[in-house]
Parts: structure tokens; sequence; C-alpha cells
């Protein structure tokens, strides 16, 4: 089958005072509809229920998070992927809107490939958007949760359920002042959310507005639908 398999998948996690519990599912959710719905007979697109829970441990010590453990994570990933081979669909995307999951899914996706013989594929919704130049100064690569972009990605897709009068700033700038140990450095580092405060957030959502949220889901659909269109077309046979 040419079928691409299309699976969202998020959190449901604090993301401090002014954001809502499922965030990461609803950006997720609502960037591969963007593109599934448009473009799913030209690629043979399947937009997948989403999987609204995932590995979210950094984000326990806050009620309201629901975090899969990382085993059990694995397994539905794993029983997903079985169940997708049996439809004999061959390709199996999963847009992934949470930081916390990209380890577990890069290892799923070899072990889906193993046992179930799949194309699989991960792309992560927030790499095209944090880089919005409108907030680089401020937050230095660090509002990389519940920051400005995050922020305005929600108040653009559902404003209803963002609390800005609750925002402040929460940037720990000095952590870029280290050459290896900070995000995005030669040394990783285990980190908790409410290691860097206790609202469990980073960066400056105050900034946040709709319109730049409307222009960054505009980019994020954009660099998904490129994404996916070349899944579409991938085939080990090309290369052999």
């Amino acid at each position: 089958s040419s079928s691409v398999a299309v699976l969202p998948v998020g959190a449901i996690e604090q993301h401090g005072p002014h954001l809502p519990l499922n965030t990461d599912a609803l950006v997720a959710e609502a960037a591969a509809r963007a593109v599934v719905d448009p473009r799913g007979p030209e690629l043979d697109l399947w937009l997948l229920p989403a999987l609204a829970f995932g590995r979210s441990v950094e984000h326990v010590w806050a009620p309201g998070t629901l975090s899969l453990s990382t085993t059990t994570f694995a397994a539905v990933l794993d029983d997903i992927g079985r169940s997708v081979a049996a439809t004999g669909i061959r390709r199996l995307v999963f847009v992934n809107g949470h930081g916390g999951n990209i380890s577990e899914i890069h290892t799923a996706l070899r072990d889906i490939r193993l046992r179930h013989g799949l194309m699989t594929f991960a792309t992560n919704t927030f790499v095209p958007v944090e880089r919005d130049e409108s907030f680089a100064d401020a937050e230095r690569g660090l509002g990389i949760h519940g920051g400005a972009m995050e922020t305005s990605l929600v108040l653009h897709l559902r404003p209803d359920l963002v609390d800005l009068s609750a925002a402040r700033p929460r940037i720990p700038l000095r952590l870029n002042d280290n050459e290896h140990v900070r995000f995005g450095g030669s040394v990783s580092f285990g980190w908790l959310s409410d290691d860097f405060g206790p609202d469990g957030y980073l960066g400056d959502p105050t900034r946040a507005t709709a319109e730049a949220g409307e222009r960054g889901f505009a980019a994020l659909v954009a660099a998904l639908g490129d994404q996916l269109a070349e899944v579409a077309e991938f085939d080990f046979a090309h290369f052999s």
C-alpha cells in the first residue's frame, strides 16, 4: 500500500498557569489535520486518532500531568505499529508535539521497523516555529516550554484556553553562560521543569500574540506538508 498513517502524539502536562494541560496534543493534532485534510487524497495520507498521552516524567511533580512510564509508552507505540502493519499500510509517521517523547519515539522507529516491517518516520511540531525572530533576542533559545511561541500558537488555535494575566517571564539566562552543559550543548543533563522555578515553564509568554501564533502555525503546517510529501515517496528500494 502507498498509504501513510499519520499519528499525532502529544502530552497532557502542566504548562504553567497560563496554558492548558493539553497544549502539546492540541498543537500536534491541529498541525497534522491542517496537512491531511487538504493533501490527504493527493499524498494518500490517513490521520489516526491522536495519542494525547506521552512520556512527561519531567512534569509529574505538577497536579494534572498524566504521564505514561517509559515502558508503557514504548509498548503503546509498538502496539500501534503492529496494528497499522496489519492493515497493509507500509508507512507510519509520528507527528510529535512534546520534547519528552523524542528519545522514546526515535527508539520505536527502529523497533517497529524490525518487528512489524513498517517504514517509520518522526517529525516534531516545534522545530520550525521556535526560532521566530520576534522572540529570539528575549528568550535566547530558552523558550522551550510554555514560552512565547508555544503560547502564541495556543492563542491562535484556542484563545479561550489561555490566561495571559497569569504569565510572567521565566528565562534562566545564566544557563547560556555554560559552554557545554546547556540546552543544545555537548553535555546533556537530566532536568525536571520545576528545577527552573515553581511555575514549571521556560520562556517569556508575556510576549505572545495571536498574530505570531498564526505566522508560526502557517510555517509549521508548510514544513509538515513538505515533510509528509517526501515521506509519501520514500522507499528503501530506491536506494538499493
